[in-house]
């Protein structure tokens, strides 16, 4: 996905900013707010700069439309501006960063400190084999 590692540190720097005890307050919003409160990028040259070629342009502009599809059933983004399509974009594939981040998250949770019944799935997938 373009330039998803860029968006990872992006988080990765959120969260370092906002800290642990924050971050865990407000775990179940973090998408929100380390995407929605502020933009990705301001300005529509840096935008421009961002996407880069116009493969890169018609990727961007595809993953917008299938996301907007599948979550409103229409378009409603204005595919003309270059800040608001960048934007969006990062928030779409800041979604999928931070299912991820939250997905390992609760495997080092699981890891570290399980419940009677993870131990006990663990135990019968252990016996499968």
């Amino acid at each position: 996905m373009y330039k998803k590692k860029e968006i990872k540190q992006h988080f990765e720097d959120f969260l370092e900013e906002q800290g642990p005890e924050w971050v865990q307050e407000h775990i179940d919003e973090i998408h929100h707010y380390a995407f929605n409160e502020n933009y990705y990028i301001i300005g529509y040259y840096r935008a421009e700069q961002w996407l880069g070629s116009a493969s890169n342009v018609f990727d961007v502009l595809t993953t917008i439309q299938e996301y907007e599809d599948m979550h409103f059933g229409e378009r409603t983004i204005d595919l003309g501006d270059s800040e608001k399509v960048v934007n969006m974009y990062a928030y779409i594939v800041g979604e999928e960063v931070v299912n991820e981040w939250l997905e390992d998250r609760r495997e080092i949770e699981v890891l570290t400190n399980p419940t009677p019944v993870e131990i006990e799935q663990a135990v019968e997938v252990g016996n499968e084999h």
